[in-house]
Parts: structure tokens; C-alpha cells; sequence
């Protein structure tokens, strides 16, 4: 086996992870939509994992790590993280979700806190 094909078979996921699934048996068939995005429902012992498709709900039963890839939370983040907020229409390139999340960031982050209520 070689070195790269034995680490990625080492690879755990995790519960709720979101992961890059190819169905082997559609992509080695050349059928379309043989990739897709899923989130990980149950790690077995054995080494498989349950799958459900974000876009369309389809779970798939023991799937084969060696046709995962982990979608790392930084990812899908980067567009927030390294947004170039102080240039003019720098918010034009982003998508609705991030302008959503640093508007609701930024509402919370300048608001006070609250002081807990006094207890005679």
C-alpha cells in the first residue's frame, strides 16, 4: 500500500463531521453524481461510517473511509476569515451566510453586557 493511500485509511471521523463522500460504485461505473457532501451520523467499529447527503437526505450505510474527505470547519470559514472588510465593496465577493453571521456578530459584540440582577 502506498504511504498516501495508508494515511488516508487512518483517517477517523467524527460524529457531525462534514465530509466529501464518492460512491464508489457510481464513479467506477461513470454515473453522475457519484460525490457529494455529507455529514457523518455513526462511526463503526469496524471502520464504516453513516452517512446522510446534505442535499438530498440519502443515507449511506458503512461507508468506506478510503472514499472521504474531511471538509475542515476552516474551509468553509475562509472567505469570512480573510475578507478584506476595510476596502470599498469588499462585501460584494461574499456570500449571504458570512454577511448574515458578521452582521449578527457585530451586533452582539457591540452591544454591553448585561450585568447579572442584584440579589438582596
Amino acid at each position: 500500500m502506498h504511504a498516501k493511500a495508508r494515511s488516508t485509511a487512518e483517517i477517523s471521523f467524527k460524529v457531525g463531521d462534514h465530509v466529501l463522500f464518492r460512491d464508489p460504485s457510481l464513479f467506477w461505473a461513470g454515473k453522475p453524481s457519484h460525490t457529494f457532501v455529507c455529514r457523518v451520523e455513526h462511526a463503526w467499529l469496524s471502520g464504516g461510517y453513516d452517512l446522510v447527503c446534505l442535499n438530498t437526505r440519502r443515507k449511506v450505510s458503512q461507508a468506506d473511509p478510503d472514499y472521504m474527505r474531511l471538509l475542515p470547519p476552516a474551509d468553509a470559514m475562509r472567505d469570512i476569515d480573510t475578507a478584506p472588510l476595510h476596502a470599498d465593496g469588499a462585501a460584494d465577493d461574499m456570500t449571504a451566510a458570512a454577511l448574515a453571521w458578521l452582521t449578527q456578530h457585530h451586533a452582539t459584540a457591540n452591544q454591553r453586557p448585561e450585568l447579572p440582577a442584584q440579589h438582596d
